[in-house]
Parts: C-alpha cells; structure tokens; sequence
C-alpha cells in the first residue's frame, strides 16, 4: 500500500526523491477539467486563440485582421488537436515503463501511474476542445492523423527513441506557454487557460520522462543506443510528414472558409506559412530547448550528435532557423 505522506528519509536515493516531488506537484495542482478549465464558458471566436510568436501570422502582411484571426483559430485547433494525438502514444508509454517498477521502487509506479492518469485526462480535455471549436467554426476542418494509428507508430521504435521524443514535446510545451501564450492578451481566455492548466501537468511529466530515459539509457549497449538515435531521427521524421499533411488539409480549410479569392501568389505564402509555422511549433522550439538539447548531449557521443544535426539541418532551413 503507498503510503500517504511522500516525505523521503535521508538514505531514499536522489532518483526516488525526484519521483516523489513529482507526486507532491502533482497532488497540489491537481485539477478538473469541468470545475477549473472550462468552467460552463464557451470559446470567443472573436479572439484568437495561438498567439502570434507561434502562428508566424503576421509575416502573411496581406492578411485582413479578421482573416490573421481565424488563422490563428485554426492552427489552435489542430494545435489542440496535436497535444491530443501524441498523449495517446505518451499514456500507452507511461503505462508500460511503470511495469519495470510494479514489485521495486512503490514511489516511482505511483508518480508513473500518476502520469498515465493525467495524460488520459488530457485526451478527453482536448476532444472536448475539438467538440467546442466544431460547434462555432465553419465546416470543413478536418484534422487528418489518426491517434492509434500514430501510437502505432511511434510505440514499435526504441524506447529510448520514444523517451526522446516525449521530452521533447513536454518542454516545448511549456516553453511554448511561457515565452507566447501567457503573455497575450489577446487570445481567447477559455483556450488561454486550457494550456495554463495543461503546463502545470505537463511540468512534473518532463521530470519523470527525463528520469525514465536516463534510466532506459544505463540499461542499453552502445549498439542499442545506436539504434536509438537512428529510431529518434526517424521519429522525426515522421513527425515531419504529419505536419506536412495536415498543414496541407488547415490550408485548405482557410482558403475554403476566409470568404475571398487568394491570388495564386498568396496562396503559396500561405500553404509555406503553415507548414513553417508547424515545424517551428512542433519540431524547432524542442530541439532548441536548452534543457533538451543539455539532456540529449549527455546522453549520447559527439558522432551520434552530428548525425542528429545533420538530419536536423534541412528543417532548420525550411523552418527559417
């Protein structure tokens, strides 16, 4: 039985008392999503809803100001969309690994089962949120990955890989919440609020993820080690080609709903504008996270470095980075 109070003696190793900080976080903002979150309101759709240091709307200059608006509503969306997408992969994973720890370290498995209970709520946070967005949008919006199909996906690589990935996207979320969507006031305070109560979670977890790939990492050759770094290029990669696909399908959707003709020129700025925009969002902003790139660099070899920033260097590019 766990027990209540989460206070270590001095001999618990450091790895354990990291484990229960995060139980602690983790009980003292603990939310719901109807009583904290959504609260009975709806979104304002005359708001936006990602800001702008994340939607690169206002390069597209030629924009009208209700047009950059409903942009922004629509890559929040599938901003939404995509958190929604990687926690199912990310809540399969967490439940798995807490297996290595169901007969050893009791603290670890309830910070792990912990984790898992939080994604799932995530999940049904943002369906709702795409149920809320549908009701006041127009049609035609279609968000074109499928969740298990992705978990699929992502779950037959390393867990090394995996681990690697989901750092990942937990700091840039937070990175994401602090340097752009907090300090706009401008966005629409129902969608504001669902990402400051995600960053409080999502928090804790990139501790726990951070401590589960260093703990996956002691267990591997070199060779198995290898083989993760190639997993983690392919994974993105492959995160790559969803954000083509459906920046691709938003496009569209944008072109179908703004109410005006695009010249041809505009359109093609608008279609590279949104695949940019996508990869700064979900795949720049990580890998130049400090806190990601100190854990990466620790975790492998000079070699295995420049192979990453060599796979790394044409999105770069395209992303204007």
């Amino acid at each position: 039985m766990l027990a209540d109070s989460i206070e270590l003696a001095p001999h618990r190793p450091q790895s354990t008392q990291r484990y229960a900080k995060a139980i602690e976080a983790s009980k003292r903002i603990r939310w719901d999503i109807d009583r904290d979150v959504i609260r009975g309101r709806q979104f304002d759709f005359g708001k936006k809803f990602l800001p702008d240091g994340l939607s690169k709307v206002r390069e597209l200059t030629f924009l009208r100001p209700d047009e950059a608006r409903f942009m922004s509503q629509i890559q929040g969306r599938t901003y939404a969309n995509i958190f929604g997408l990687v926690e199912r992969y990310i809540g399969a994973k967490t439940l798995e690994l807490s297996k290595d720890h169901w007969l050893g370290d009791q603290i670890a498995l309830e910070a792990m089962v912990r984790f898992t209970d939080e994604e799932l709520k995530h999940q049904e946070m943002f369906r709702r949120l795409e149920r809320m967005a549908a009701a006041g949008m127009p049609a035609g919006y279609t968000f074109e990955p499928q969740p298990n199909d992705v978990a699929t996906a992502v779950l037959s690589k390393s867990s090394w890989a995996v681990l690697g990935l989901t750092l990942d996207i937990e700091l840039f979320t937070q990175a994401h919440y602090r340097s752009s969507i907090e300090p706009d006031a401008e966005l629409s305070e129902l969608w504001k609020d669902v990402f400051l109560f995600h960053w409080k979670e999502e928090s804790q977890h990139a501790v726990l993820d951070e401590l589960e790939w260093r703990r996956e990492h002691a267990k591997l050759t070199d060779a198995d080690r290898d083989r993760g770094v190639t997993d983690l290029i392919d994974l993105v990669g492959a995160v790559d080609g969803i954000l083509q696909v459906q920046s691709a399908a938003d496009t569209k959707y944008f072109l179908l709903r703004a109410g005006r003709s695009f010249s041809s020129a505009e359109q093609t700025a608008i279609r590279e504008l949104l695949l940019r925009a996508y990869r700064w969002q979900y795949i720049m902003s990580g890998v130049q996270d400090q806190r990601f790139m100190d854990v990466l660099t620790s975790l492998t070899t000079p070699a295995q470095m420049e192979r990453i920033g060599n796979a790394l260097a044409p999105l770069l590019a395209q992303a204007g980075h």
